[in-house]
């Protein structure tokens, strides 16, 4: 059976919107801006999380932003990441840009339902917003992994919002990446 793995990059006060600037926000472009020399830990990181992944599950936004830069991109990294099979939750995609990548449509908490029976090990939805926080809402998370950037923007689309419910997370780990970049890891605790 698979774990659903939520990995994400925020800000301090949990802001993921726009972090490459390309969609215009007010604050975008925050995580070039405050990766500073972090960025050969921050490539190491993302080695390691893709080395242990199973699978990826994607929106159709973010199938299309990766898709765009990875194919054609070469090294460890790019080859961990392009070698995984890859699941885009979308309604309205047919085509997906990612290589390795099937479109799963029809609804997104029944179709990943499936998918935890499916695959082995761990199944990592990255960059996703809306998609985490409906797979968080309707309690098919089994890890929240956050590398947090040391910024406050105040403002922006965060990856947590208004739930119907309180969901309660044990750390299972924190660490730093790089000098100023924070990794915090946390397992979602279910009733007995």
């Amino acid at each position: 059976m698979g774990r659903i793995v939520v990995s994400e990059n925020v800000s301090l006060d949990g802001v993921m919107e726009d972090p490459t600037g390309e969609e215009g926000s007010k604050h975008g472009g925050w995580f070039l801006q405050f990766l500073n020399g972090d960025s050969d830990a921050w490539a190491e990181f993302g080695l390691e999380q893709a080395l242990a992944a199973s699978a990826l599950l994607v929106g159709r936004r973010s199938d299309e932003y990766f898709g765009s830069r990875w194919n054609t991109r070469e090294g460890a990294w790019a080859e961990a990441l392009n070698s995984l099979p890859k699941y885009v939750i979308s309604s309205t995609l047919e085509q997906p840009v990612w290589v390795n990548s099937t479109v799963v449509t029809g609804d997104a908490v029944s179709e990943v339902s499936k998918l935890k029976e499916e695959v082995d090990g761990e199944i990592v939805c990255l960059a996703s917003r809306q998609l985490a926080r409906t797979l968080l809402e309707h309690d098919l998370v089994d890890e929240v992994r956050l590398l947090v950037y040391p910024a406050v923007l105040g403002a922006g689309k965060r990856l947590f919002g208004e739930t119907s419910d309180k969901t309660s997370l044990r750390r299972l780990e924190s660490r730093p990446v790089g000098d100023g970049l924070a990794y915090l890891r946390y397992e979602v605790v279910r009733a007995a």
